[in-house]
This record gives structure tokens, C-alpha cells and sequence, in this order.
């Protein structure tokens, strides 16, 4: 098979669903696939935000957008967004789930199982409840692409994430098992994302950030729109032979 360059990148006709897709990451991913062509479906807890972006992805982009409010953490909402994506565009060929959340605690004998189990909803339950219900719908239609959104601290655990690093882990695992789940029609691959600079960023202490970034090979954390090129390489034809993959986009990070 035989992929012009210029083409593989080109997302024109297909519909790409990105949880926690109002801000951060979320946000540059969902409006860079709209830049490539995608119809974007923007979700996350916070409805009115997903509706805003919703129409500044379509003034901006010329696609057609939606928003929806639903927290990726509660297995039974997941249907309804789903059921929505397909009713207003019949078809998911994309699905990024990017949605995440990593809480900070005083020390592993105060984190509460609350919050141990909401960071593993969210992070690990969510993704995987939403893959198999998109998948299985990708699998049994002209197939598609998902794509989940790790952390280094899957393979780097710190002690004050660690709830967050073992969700990410298990996230890395499922990539793998739901490759070989819904192939050869869906290809299921994960970024593992590094130190980006994000408005979460905001409140950290940026002497101290400075000086770990030094670490890393690139100096320095990651902007957001600098996700989207692997986000769009995987939700492309350009990746159409790589499946099972957790790619690295953390500058170097050790």
C-alpha cells in the first residue's frame, strides 16, 4: 500500500471524540484534529466550557463541533455520550482519551480509598469503559483509531502520584490488550506524555520546576501544541501500521 505524505495527514470526513478536551492538552489536541479536517466532539465534566470551545473550534476551523458535559469517571454516563456522538455525526473514527486527574496528598497512609478510587476511575475505568464502547462500534463499522493519553510516571512513579502512576500503567497495559482486541480494523496506541506546561502549571514553584527540567535532554517542559503532531500522526493514516504503541513526547525526561 502506497500513502501519499501529503494525504496521510489529512483527517477530511472523520470524527474525532477528546475527553477533558476543554483545556490543557485536551484542548490543543481537539483543535488541532479540527485543523486537520476532523469533526470534533469536545467532552468533559464541565459542560458549558466543552459547548464554548464547541463553537470556537467551528468559527475558527469551518467543522462542525459538539460539546458535552459528562464525567469520564462514572462507567454509566459514558453510554450517553457515546449514544450523542453517533446521533449527531453517525460515526466515531477517532477517539483520544485524554481525560485525566492526579490529586496531591500529604503521604501514602493519609490518601484516602476515596480519592485512591476516583483517581483510578478516571484515569483507567473511564478510558477503558469508553474504548470498548467506541471500539467495538469502530471494529464492527470502517474501524478507526484510539488513542490513550499516558504519563512518564508510568514508568517513572513518584510518591506523591502514585495512585495516578499505577491508573497510567494500567492505561499502558490496556493499550496493548485493546490492540489485540479490536484489530486489524482499530489501532489502539498511547502517548506517554512528559512535564507539559499546561494551566495546571500555574501554581507550581517555576524555580524548582527550572532546575529539574535540567534533566531533561530539551531543558525545559512542553507546550501543549507541541502534543498534537504525534495525536495527529496516530489518529492519521499515517500511522496505519502502528498499533500496540506507547510513544514517548516528554522532551527527554529521564
Amino acid at each position: 500500500m502506497r500513502t501519499e505524505i501529503p494525504n496521510a495527514f489529512d483527517l477530511k470526513g472523520r470524527v474525532a471524540l477528546v475527553t477533558g478536551g476543554s483545556r490543557g492538552l485536551g484542548r490543543a489536541m481537539a483543535l488541532g484534529l479540527a485543523r486537520a479536517g476532523a469533526d470534533i466532539i469536545v467532552a468533559s465534566r464541565k459542560g458549558e466550557a466543552c459547548e464554548e470551545f464547541a463553537r470556537e473550534i467551528e468559527a475558527e476551523t469551518g467543522r462542525r463541533a459538539m460539546g458535552f458535559g459528562v464525567h469520564v469517571g462514572r462507567w454509566a454516563d459514558l453510554d450517553s455520550l457515546v449514544d450523542a456522538s453517533y446521533e449527531r455525526f453517525g460515526k466515531v473514527d477517532v477517539l483520544v482519551n485524554n481525560a485525566g486527574m492526579s490529586p496531591l496528598y500529604d503521604s501514602v497512609d493519609t490518601l484516602s480509598e476515596e480519592l485512591f478510587d476516583k483517581v483510578l476511575d478516571v484515569n483507567l475505568k473511564g478510558p477503558f469503559r469508553l474504548s470498548a464502547l467506541v471500539g467495538t462500534r469502530m471494529a464492527a463499522g470502517d474501524g478507526g483509531s484510539i488513542i490513550n493519553i499516558s504519563s512518564a510516571a508510568a514508568v517513572h512513579p513518584k510518591p506523591h502520584v502514585l495512585p495516578y502512576a499505577a491508573a497510567k500503567a494500567g492505561l499502558n497495559a490496556l493499550t496493548i490488550g485493546l490492540a489485540h482486541s479490536f484489530g486489524p480494523t482499530v489501532r489502539v496506541n498511547a502517548i506517554m506524555a512528559g512535564t507539559f506546561l499546561t494551566d495546571v502549571s500555574k501554581a507550581w514553584d517555576e524555580e524548582a520546576f527550572a532546575r529539574r527540567a535540567q534533566a531533561f535532554a530539551l531543558r525545559r517542559g512542553g507546550q501543549p501544541e507541541e502534543i498534537v503532531g504525534t495525536a495527529l500522526y496516530l489518529a492519521s493514516d499515517a500511522s496505519s501500521y502502528t498499533t500496540g504503541a506507547i510513544i514517548a513526547v516528554d522532551g527527554g525526561q529521564p
